[in-house]
């Protein structure tokens, strides 16, 4: 007669070491550009912002290959998606072109989340798993599965009506109105889908009798 080992129990880190592990990944790659962007604009106009975002991509992997330490995939990525848009709006002399290709860059997204939530790992997924340490055992259980295709759709409409909203404000209004309305109307919205996806994280979780 073979006995099987009862599982080990599976452990998740506590919410607060999890926040400080993505906090500063979602600083560098999501709010710090932004910033950087808004204090140029403040100082010296758009061509100012267009300017401090460039120079805080490429500042951030000057600096890691200054300490030799490993320049990340989105880190390189960020830096030729950067160089394209700089280079697209000193070409055809038109700021919009700074912001039409990440515009786009949005619809992508909500493709991929959408397109990709039923498979073995959607997008949605990879992206967590990135912000959020997780055990191979907790991504495979059937709730948290469930939950994974729930926050791919959530995230992937999402960025329907945030693509949708920009590319019209775009090419409708000036750019002065564009900045404000736009950034306004995308941080409400995003923060709304952000704290619904902690809530549901957290419900999951519970319903997976692990403590955050």
């Amino acid at each position: 007669m073979v006995v099987l080992a009862a599982p080990a129990a599976v452990t998740m880190p506590r919410m607060s070491a999890i926040l400080r592990h993505a906090a500063p990944r979602v600083l560098e790659s999501m709010i710090m550009p932004v910033a950087s962007f808004y204090l140029g604009l403040i100082v010296a106009g758009i061509p100012g912002g267009i300017a401090a975002t460039v120079l805080w991509v490429y500042g951030g992997a000057a600096w890691r290959l200054v300490r030799r330490s490993e320049v990340p995939g989105s880190v390189l990525l960020a830096g030729l998606m950067v160089t394209v848009r700089l280079l697209l709006a000193v070409v055809f002399h038109d700021p919009k072109w700074f912001f039409l290709i990440p515009t786009l860059g949005i619809f992508c997204a909500s493709a991929a989340f959408l397109c990709t939530m039923m498979a073995r790992r959607p997008m949605l997924q990879r992206v967590a798993a990135d912000l959020v340490p997780m055990p191979d055992e907790v991504q495979r259980h059937p709730l948290m599965r469930r939950f994974f295709v729930r926050q791919s759709v959530l995230w992937g409409c999402a960025q329907l009506v945030n693509g949708t909203f920009t590319l019209w404000m775009l090419f409708h209004e000036a750019m002065g109105i564009f900045l404000i309305v736009r950034t306004t109307g995308v941080a409400l919205l995003l923060g709304s889908v952000a704290l619904g996806s902690v809530l549901d994280f957290r419900r999951t979780l519970g319903a997976l009798q692990l403590r955050p």
